[in-house]
């Protein structure tokens, strides 16, 4: 999608190309995070106890907060139908936590219907 606005003078050219980079750079940040949230769904149901998953990944600002091309994640959803076990819990926060450098309270673990 490229959005050009009318704008009068030499600089029109140059607002253009800086409107279709921001979103250039946008969708690449939910590409990158539907990857992400892919990958760890993946991982997921393959541990032991865990079953299905959906998995909802929370950067900076909703945008994402690049940091030498990585996306820096804040808060993670995850609803499992494994959820109804403590053992399964505290191993998919561990990794997690392991995965995402990201604290305990940052993460939240569900129970799917």
């Amino acid at each position: 999608m490229v959005a050009a606005l009318p704008v009068s003078g030499t600089d029109s050219k140059k607002k253009t190309e800086t409107i279709s980079e921001s979103i250039a750079e946008s969708t690449a940040a939910a590409e990158t995070k539907t990857e992400l949230e892919g990958k760890l769904e993946t991982l997921l149901e393959h541990a032991e106890g865990v079953g299905r998953v959906k998995v909802m990944l929370m950067t900076d600002g909703g945008q994402g907060l690049y940091d030498s091309g990585e996306t820096q994640v804040t808060g993670v959803l995850i609803v499992a139908e494994g959820a109804d076990n403590s053992v399964t819990v505290q191993k998919i926060q561990q990794a997690v936590m392991a995965l995402f450098q990201i604290e305990a309270h940052k993460i939240k673990i569900m129970k799917m219907k």
